[in-house]
């Protein structure tokens, strides 16, 4: 097929959503699809108030709509609900093209931790902006039912995925990139954001050391405000992977994700997670014997990492090895809605004349 992925989130943006989207178009790639991407860094941007790191697309509608008679999609989706998404959905609705979308952040707990706004505004948002889609994705079980009781409809699952090549266990007679600190190491890895609830772990009565990697708006707050914490800021590639796996225990503190891809990679480091039970631990944890909740969303964390320091770290890695990246865009297909051969035909056809007629009229003039 050919595929049109709409984003607001892209490289060189890191974080969840970003490695999810862009291994996911590896895979379809892979698999045969033509995929063209629309996102920020093919527009004038401006940084995100609040947040510098993201970049906001601006002037996009008219280049949007550019790129899709180019690209004459077969199917749509769109993945962010900022200006690219709704410039997306906004064509998708004028035009009567079928389409998809996919739910990536708790946005209005996420806008609700930043600013003075009420949660029932950000879900108002939500739901106006998917109730056109044909199917509204998500990562869990829980996050469906969350969203059902909101009123969304047309959810459908769509797994996530871990590359188990890149994220594996410490080999013996590799560094320990911890080897100077005192163990245990409690690792956090993501944004450092308020959003993130970054100080609850921070907060903990626990032995050895804590350590936070990432790059984020708080990080130099929580620097001061947390002395005795390691901060390294960003890692990528071997460095992160060998962070997680030289960790004791990955922390995720976080109450807004719809998932926790950084979950799935200390797990496939052999690191065993601690949490609270949000959405995506609550989904991944239990019966795994790779990781421990902790009873409440406001207390226990620091019991569920003492928990997690005594699982079997083979036992945490073969929990890891159930989650493909190919089986997540295979997902990702099912849930797609193409438009039916000959109504996409005639549609594309009719536009391409219509294109011709408007570009003919100023010549007669």
């Amino acid at each position: 097929m050919r595929i049109l992925l709409a984003t607001d989130a892209w490289e060189p943006q890191v974080n969840g959503v970003v490695r999810t989207l862009t291994r996911v178009v590896q895979e379809l790639r892979e698999m045969g699809h033509t995929v063209e991407v629309i996102h920020p860094g093919q527009f004038k941007t401006f940084p995100l108030p609040t947040y510098a790191e993201i970049k906001v697309a601006i002037g996009v509608y008219e280049p949007v709509q550019e790129r899709f008679k180019a690209f004459e999609p077969e199917a749509i989706h769109i993945a962010t609900e900022g200006p690219i998404g709704l410039a997306a959905r906004r064509i998708c609705v004028e035009w009567k093209l079928p389409f998809t979308t996919s739910y990536h952040t708790r946005f209005p707990e996420y806008v609700s931790a930043r600013l003075p706004l009420p949660l029932a505004a950000g879900y108002a948002y939500m739901k106006w902006f998917h109730k056109p889609s044909g199917r509204l994705m998500v990562a869990t079980p829980t996050m469906r039912d969350e969203l059902t009781r909101h009123g969304f409809r047309n959810i459908s699952s769509w797994s996530r995925g871990v590359d188990t090549e890149a994220f594996r266990p410490r080999r013996e007679g590799e560094p320990d990139v911890f080897e100077d600190l005192p163990r245990p190491i409690f690792l956090y890895v993501g944004r450092v954001a308020v959003e993130k609830n970054i100080e609850a772990f921070l907060t903990l009565d626990l032995p050895g050391t804590k350590v936070v990697v990432g790059p984020g708006p708080q990080l130099e707050e929580l620097k001061v405000k947390h002395p005795k914490a390691v901060f390294t800021g960003s890692k990528s590639g071997a460095d992160l992977a060998a962070h997680y796996a030289c960790a004791d225990v990955f922390v995720f503190p976080s109450l807004t994700d719809t998932f926790g891809l950084v979950i799935l990679e200390a797990m496939a480091s052999g690191t065993p997670v601690a949490a609270y039970p949000a959405p995506g631990p609550i989904d991944l944890i239990p019966g795994s014997g790779a990781g421990a909740l902790a009873p409440s969303a406001t207390e226990g964390l620091r019991e569920a990492c003492l928990e997690a320091l005594k699982l079997d770290r083979r036992q945490v890695r073969a929990f890891a090895e159930t989650f493909s990246w190919r089986a997540c865009a295979e997902d990702f297909v099912r849930n797609l809605q193409p438009y039916p051969e000959p109504q996409k035909t005639r549609f594309w056809r009719r536009l391409r004349r219509l294109a011709r007629v408007r570009r003919r009229r100023p010549e007669a003039a």
